[in-house]
């Protein structure tokens, strides 16, 4: 089966071409409590979308999910609504799938999975130490539809100087394991096009056929539409960079085991060389 593919965006002539490339879930990304802090100075995307976005992302497409990024479990303030108002309005503006980040306890991936109530699928986003140290009570929880780690802010939290450190030591593969033991989908981590990216992301998906992941998020390298103006070329890059994942996952389902090993063997190696500079 191929892997889903996500991308951010609160465009909806981006999302119409992601859509038509074979992109299946289009990412809004709500979140925005604490971002800045932990990644400050960081090249991360940090998007604060917003309810109108998801409805007018919704109206675009036909076939692609409407995956949205809320907030961390919260009470309201003076500036923002509380977690039960913001998943309420994002389950009316029209989310199919819910990502909630940076959680620490298995209380607030069970409290996000009570106010989703069943309207929507759950996906809590494992991005911090205390949530991969939590994950076997994390995993008992019912009503979780799908699982996800987010490899930029557990690097961070794990004190990793590059994030695909977490692919290499065992930490990535150790998390899947559980996943898999429980029937859970899940994926991990960003790929840029095939070709480029510090670890190309020819050997990231090759690890993902290898560890049984469903899914992955296309990164803002992949396509940067911040430094794009002309269209045409968002196009192009969404054309021809979907189809060349779709068909290195052709080559990959044919493989045996051998190729996998040593596909990992070379990442491992990539990493070091990366992780020395």
């Amino acid at each position: 089966m191929s892997l889903k593919l996500m991308y951010i965006t609160n465009r909806p002539d981006v999302a119409a071409i992601a859509e038509k490339s074979g992109v299946d879930r289009i990412f809004v990304d709500m979140e925005y409590i604490g971002k800045q802090e932990r990644q400050g100075g960081m090249d991360t995307v940090q998007s604060h979308h917003t309810i109108d976005d998801i409805k007018s992302i919704k109206k675009t497409l036909s076939t692609a999910q409407v995956m949205v990024r809320v907030n961390p479990i919260h009470n309201a303030t003076a500036d923002y609504c509380s977690s039960a108002e913001e998943i309420d309005d994002a389950i009316n503006a029209g989310a199919d799938i819910l990502m909630l980040p940076y959680f620490k306890t298995a209380d607030e991936v069970r409290e996000f999975v009570r106010l989703v109530a069943g309207r929507a699928k759950t996906l809590p986003l494992v991005e911090t130490r205390e949530a991969a140290e939590q994950i076997d009570q994390i995993l008992e929880i019912e009503g979780v539809d799908e699982i996800y780690v987010g490899l930029n802010d557990l690097s961070l939290s794990m004190g990793k100087g590059f994030m695909f450190n977490l692919l290499s030591d065992g930490t990535v593969e150790a998390l899947c394991e559980k996943f898999k033991k429980k029937g859970i989908p899940f994926g991990f981590g960003g790929i840029a096009a095939l070709g480029k990216g510090m670890l190309p992301a020819e050997y990231v998906i090759r690890e993902h056929y290898r560890l049984g992941s469903g899914c992955v998020i296309l990164s803002r390298s992949f396509c940067n539409t911040e430094l794009i103006d002309d269209i045409a070329e968002v196009e192009k890059i969404f054309t021809h960079g979907v189809a060349a994942i779709r068909q290195l996952e052709k080559e990959c389902v044919k493989q045996d085991l051998s190729y996998f090993l040593e596909n990992q063997k070379e990442v491992a190696k990539r990493i070091n060389l990366i992780s020395e500079k």
